[in-house]
């Protein structure tokens, strides 16, 4: 039977947030006087990572208390987490939230029903339980398995399946998709959109964002609700952000104009002293006269000093507040240096290549691969179908079982964990291990162009952010004395939140050598010009 996804999908506000804050344990500022309604619509979270956004959806679901103001909720409401462990021992129908309801039909089929069995049997549960695996493209799994032995992805969209079978009032997600295939970002997407009762998501995946009614942006400014999808999202941004720039050219514009008037009503107030003095001089008037006509001609003179002041005060004002502005809307930039790969030079071979498990099975070949000089090239595939495991193969982290690998030239392995630095190091001590050649100045240099300057440079990996990671990863490999030719990605925007990844996309897009990537996002993959694709 077809499942309804929400039985009441309500018309009015399902959660009301209002003057709500929340401070960090150091007593800083989070989320400061939020007034936000969400009912039935879709609403997708962006922002950057740390500035609050799952603290946001924690606020809705009531595991969070505010620090002050009130939060409402009018109406049921679940939660997909990112990441949730299941317990010892429990199984795919526990996690599913249906054990109980299929013991009672298995204890009535028996023969052997407890009281209350006969009135709660739910004749039509396995054909419910059957249409919400399948819509998340789980049909005909086991619930007998145990939840811990399935895939991260797997365990992902059977909480949303027990969440459609729960049929909330307001579904409540957080990184949906992420660790997803193709396919099963796709599924979700689908059972999100179609969802009846209020969505709001916490997302950077732009495919899933483009479902959305409004986009709703979290920064340490506050927070700025968007009408429509992720397009519509970028366009208003894009409109922001030359609105940004034409008011701070016309600010410094006023700035330069309230200076200069400035300085003219100072020039014209010391030309007008000295020729009082120089008639003061020859003694032709009175001196009352004088000293009346002196009087006049200092309050005048203080009163346009005053003005010019006041008006050149309030030009630095407007200027601080247009570079505020711009500041705020400014997109990253990466900057990468040239590897001085000739095109056409061949980078990696696999010949009949082919890897085996311990137990001799086959992970992933035989591979025919040949990239030369400027090729891109994505490695698409199902989890499991060995992608990562191609890329440590043309890496060289693994050695064949079979065939051959030949790479003639340096290159460098960037993951979604950056895996190449290490948690407790620095990043100018990831720079220096990294680049055993390069003198301290060296390093300050390369990494003050990726935007770790002076202490940035000092700060621990570990403390960093998913986009600092990779940032600090780009620029320990890509600024050595010979920089890579060829970069293998396996899916390097995981935990990348949407500046970050934009900021990425550029980056690379400048990048003069050969790559090899491994990603589920389309929106990436297109932005990268991919030249062909391996699909595994």
């Amino acid at each position: 039977m077809p499942i309804n996804p929400s039985r009441n999908a309500s018309p009015y506000a399902l959660a009301t947030l209002d003057k709500v804050a929340v401070r960090t344990s150091e007593g800083d500022a989070l989320l400061d006087n939020l007034n936000l309604t969400f009912g039935s619509e879709r609403t997708g979270i962006v922002g950057a990572n740390g500035v609050g956004k799952t603290t946001l959806l924690r606020l809705i679901a009531g595991d969070l208390g505010p620090f002050e103001g009130t939060v409402s909720r009018n109406g049921s409401v679940a939660v997909l987490h990112q990441r949730t462990d299941p317990g010892p021992g429990e199984t795919a129908a526990q996690t599913l939230g249906v054990a109980q309801a299929m013991a009672v039909i298995a204890r009535v089929l028996a023969g052997a029903p407890r009281d209350g069995d006969l009135e709660q049997a739910d004749w039509a549960l396995e054909a419910t339980i059957a249409d919400a695996l399948a819509a998340v493209g789980l049909a005909g799994l086991d619930l007998s398995r145990t939840t811990a032995g399935l895939s991260g992805g797997e365990q992902t969209r059977l909480r949303l399946a027990g969440l459609m079978m729960a049929r909330p009032d307001l579904i409540l997600l957080d990184e949906p998709t992420n660790h997803l295939d193709v396919q099963a970002r796709a599924l979700v997407a689908d059972v999100i959109g179609r969802w009846r009762g209020g969505v709001v998501a916490v997302s950077h995946d732009r495919s899933l964002l483009r479902r959305m009614d409004r986009i709703l942006e979290v920064s340490r400014h506050g927070v700025t609700i968007y009408g429509g999808g992720y397009d519509a999202y970028v366009a208003q941004r894009a409109l922001m952000r030359q609105a940004a720039a034409r008011d701070l050219a016309e600010a410094e514009r006023e700035l330069a104009r309230a200076n200069a008037d400035a300085q003219r009503r100072t020039e014209a107030k010391s030309r007008r002293d000295a020729a009082g003095r120089r008639q003061a001089a020859k003694g032709g008037q009175p001196k009352i006269l004088l000293g009346r006509q002196a009087e006049r001609a200092q309050n005048s003179g203080g009163r346009d000093t005053l003005l010019a002041q006041r008006q050149a005060d309030q030009a630095q004002s407007a200027l601080a507040t247009a570079q505020a502005r711009v500041e705020r809307t400014r997109a990253l930039a990466i900057p990468m240096p040239p590897t001085g790969l000739a095109a056409g030079r061949t980078v990696l071979t696999l010949d009949r290549a082919r890897w085996n498990a311990p137990d001799g099975r086959v992970v992933v070949g035989p591979i025919e691969l040949s990239l030369v000089g400027g090729d891109r090239v994505a490695i698409t595939g199902a989890n499991g179908a060995g992608k990562s495991t191609l890329l440590k193969l043309a890496q060289g982290a693994l050695a064949p079982s079979g065939g051959r690998v030949d790479r003639p030239v340096r290159a460098a392995l960037l993951d979604q964990e950056a895996d190449v630095l290490k948690p407790d190091e620095t990043v100018i001590q990831a720079w220096r291990r990294l680049n055993p050649g390069g003198s301290d100045n060296a390093a300050h240099a390369a990494l003050a162009r990726f935007l770790f300057r002076n202490a940035a440079a000092h700060r621990r990996i570990g403390d960093l952010s998913g986009g600092e990671r990779l940032r600090a990863a780009l620029a320990c490999v890509l600024t050595g004395v010979a920089p890579p030719q060829l970069l293998l990605l396996d899916e390097p925007t995981n935990h990348l939140d949407l500046d970050a990844i934009n900021a990425v996309e550029e980056a690379l897009n400048a990048y003069d050598g050969a790559m090899l990537v491994v990603s589920h996002d389309a929106d990436f993959l297109a932005a990268l010009r991919i030249d062909r694709t391996l699909d595994l």
